[in-house]
């Protein structure tokens, strides 16, 4: 694949430097999902979208799902571990079924600065927390339950570009 386009929907800049690390890696054109266009989608050999996940939704993906793309991965960016997350009620939620077949799709882990949340965010995940974490007893609280109650509102960071790695090799392996 010789011309790539990494387009990405960031709120608070862990899937923006996913997409740039990305770009870099792979000579790839980076373009901001309010730059990018669907005439734009035709002119590349392969897109890849990044968008950061918010209530079940990967942010910008409706450009890639509702036009024609000769090649598409996408990545989604969320706090959740990969390793140990399924992801296919998202999945399906926001990819039809005829493109999710033909879709190489890969999750990477993101953070959270809980002191730039807007508002609306900062309550999403009051509520998350309310409905979840602190209805459970301490035993029947899972890692993942017990990692979101102790970052809860602080500053959490899992961003590492080596786990870009499956990506680029899957895409210099077409």
């Amino acid at each position: 694949m010789k011309n790539i386009a990494v387009i990405y929907k960031s709120h608070y800049g862990t899937t923006k430097q996913y997409a740039e690390w990305i770009a870099e890696e792979l000579d790839a054109t980076l373009l901001e999902r309010k730059a990018a266009s669907p005439s734009d989608l035709l002119k590349y050999d392969l897109v890849i979208h990044g968008g950061g996940l918010y209530a079940s939704g990967i942010l910008g993906i409706d450009l890639v799902v509702k036009n024609p793309v000769n090649n598409l991965i996408i990545f989604s960016v969320g706090m959740a571990n990969p390793e140990t997350t399924d992801y296919t009620e998202i999945i399906h939620k926001n990819i039809p079924e005829g493109l999710r077949e033909k879709t190489k799709i890969f999750h990477l882990r993101g953070g959270m600065d809980y002191g730039k949340l807007s508002i609306p965010h900062r309550g999403m995940m009051a509520m998350m927390k309310k409905m979840t974490i602190d209805k459970k007893s301490e035993a029947e609280l899972t890692a993942e339950d017990i990692a979101f109650r102790d970052t809860y509102g602080g500053n959490i960071h899992f961003t590492d570009k080596a786990t870009i790695a499956p990506l680029i090799l899957y895409v210099r392996g077409l």
